[in-house]
């Protein structure tokens, strides 16, 4: 029952922050500088990555417009928003080893239960996050 618990809880988390900009995200239709932008929230990265992240802790420290212990992931997908394909295997080994210094002084957490496949899964979502 308690394996249960974390991740009903952490969906539950997930999905009530996620509420206020899910507006944006859905409108399949919407215009940007002239031209149609498609909807993320139908990628299968960005599904399979939500996935993940909200079967582990990552929303303790991390929401998706708001820094909290960690960054914001918007931040994040901002920073990293045109760089190589490298970072997405960088940053999943910041996920799986834990890091600090590129966000300031806090050190975040390893995962070493996450496996690389699943970080990888996780960084993508959080990549397509960019705006």
């Amino acid at each position: 029952m308690k394996k249960l618990f974390i991740p009903i809880i952490s969906f539950s988390l997930l999905i009530a922050c996620n509420s206020g900009g899910s507006k944006d995200e859905k409108q399949e239709d919407k215009k940007e500088n002239g031209t149609e932008v498609a909807d993320v929230t139908q990628n299968p990265d960005y599904q399979k990555g939500l996935g993940i992240v909200a079967k582990n802790d990552c929303l303790t420290c991390h929401k998706v417009d708001e820094a909290v212990t960690g960054p914001a992931y918007r931040d994040v997908a901002n920073k990293y928003a045109g760089t190589s394909d490298t970072v997405v295997t960088y940053l999943a080994g910041k996920i799986v080893k834990g890091g600090m210094g590129v966000w300031g002084s806090v050190y975040m957490t390893p995962h070493p239960a996450v496996s690389p496949a699943d970080a990888e899964a996780m960084v993508k979502y959080i990549l397509l996050l960019k705006k």
